[in-house]
């Protein structure tokens, strides 16, 4: 009888239970990714009026008619579902044809892989070979995504830095001296974003011969390849190289026909590299953006009068700014060959980061510090002249007195 009423007893009693409050558990990778400068910099210019943005790389000139008339098509037409995971078969011969006239190579399908833009392609590339142990070669300054991906893999960054004294070009020489037994890969951007800078033939030829011999993979980011403004041998690893065998090639519609939110890119490798890449990519995107790819089509075999007349208007644009950077005290200019980007250095002991904060604040002008780029990059700041020659003097209306006043 003591035991049934104990249970009764026991029924009635409310348990209390105390949950604790835990914060989320992320993957330590995650602390291998920073915050960027530029987007530190375009939030706090979005709280404020009257900015003048020379920060973003994105193309301000409209797409061309054709493309976009593409599009539109391939929605009208229900193109709206997956494509192959490897790619829209006719995108994958439009590319094939394209490159293979260009640079006189023959591919084949089965050497291209189409992406969500060239972003998905890095990822894919370094995501797929980053380990503990494995040694990536990366420029100083150099595309913010490079180096906080290989590091959020496993792998690690050795730089080699460029500076705006020789117009940031890359000395094959430091390069080469930089390769030791833990060498895996070489991140090779050129056109360089943020320097603006185009690689000769003869840096490519020597850096690829040297990288085959010691069995180094190069992963080519050649997304700003047709915006050449001085040389029109633009030398991409796809007519440097012998074989394809150590090679990504990676490029996207996006700043060449102005589609960066249509989101296509692709890497071109040897057969067996693309094959492994198509496992990844499964497990990513999937596919790239249907309809876009259509356009894709469009862009490639389409006339190309209207890359030749981007181009044209980026080098009038190239030109006023490195005119504008001349004028401006403290800043040491140079003359970017290729990308719409230009990357002037400061006085040794300035602080890029802490320069380009005080200025959007007391001028509006916005642009991006070189520290957002390369840990040797402090002293720099990225000018980005994806916008009109009527901005670029308005900004540098501000600039010039503002700089003036500075005491360095």
């Amino acid at each position: 009888m003591a035991n049934a009423a104990n249970r009764d007893a026991g029924q009635d009693t409310v348990r209390k239970v105390k949950y604790r409050k835990t914060k989320a558990s992320w993957n330590p990778a995650m602390q291998a990714v920073p915050v960027p400068g530029i987007r530190r910099m375009v939030n706090m210019a979005a709280t404020m009026k009257d900015v003048i943005h020379l920060s973003i790389g994105q193309p301000d000139l409209p797409t061309p008619r054709h493309i976009i008339d593409a599009y539109i098509d391939a929605l009208n037409a229900g193109q709206t579902g997956y494509t192959m995971d490897a790619g829209l078969p006719e995108l994958l011969v439009a590319l094939r044809d394209y490159y293979g006239k260009r640079y006189n190579r023959k591919l084949t399908r089965d050497n291209i892989l189409v992406t969500s833009g060239a972003t998905e392609a890095m990822y894919l590339a370094i995501s797929a070979t980053a380990a503990p142990g494995r040694q990536f070669i990366v420029t100083d300054p150099s595309f913010l995504l490079y180096a906080p991906l290989i590091r959020m893999n496993g792998g690690e960054v050795k730089f080699v830095s460029t500076h705006a004294e020789n117009n940031h070009q890359l000395d094959p020489d430091e390069v080469i001296k930089a390769m030791g037994p833990r060498t895996f890969a070489l991140i090779l951007n050129n056109p360089n974003n943020p320097t603006g800078a185009v690689y000769p033939r003869s840096t490519v030829e020597t850096i690829l011969e040297e990288c085959a011999y010691r069995g180094i993979q190069v992963y080519a980011d050649e997304v700003y390849d047709h915006l050449i403004f001085d040389d029109e041998d633009f030398a991409s690893v796809l007519n440097c190289s012998m074989d394809l065998d150590n090679i990504m090639c990676i490029s996207s519609f996006s700043k060449t026909y102005s589609m960066a939110g249509l989101r296509v890119g692709w890497v071109i490798s040897s057969q067996a590299a693309i094959k492994s890449l198509r496992r990844y990519h499964m497990f990513t995107t999937s596919v790239a953006n249907t309809p876009s790819q259509f356009a894709g089509v469009a862009a490639l075999t389409g006339d190309q009068q209207c890359v030749k007349d981007m181009v044209d208007i980026y080098r009038e644009r190239r030109d006023k700014v490195v005119e504008l950077i001349d004028q401006t005290p403290y800043m040491t200019g140079y003359k970017p060959g290729g990308a719409f980007f230009a990357f002037p250095a400061l006085p040794p002991h300035v602080d890029g980061s802490d320069l380009a904060l005080r200025m959007l604040k007391e001028t509006g002008v916005c642009m991006v510090p070189g520290d957002a780029f390369g840990e040797g990059s402090t002293n720099a700041v990225r000018i980005s002249f994806s916008t009109s020659c009527e901005k670029l003097d308005a900004a540098f209306d501000r600039i010039i007195p503002w700089m003036a006043k500075q005491q360095f």
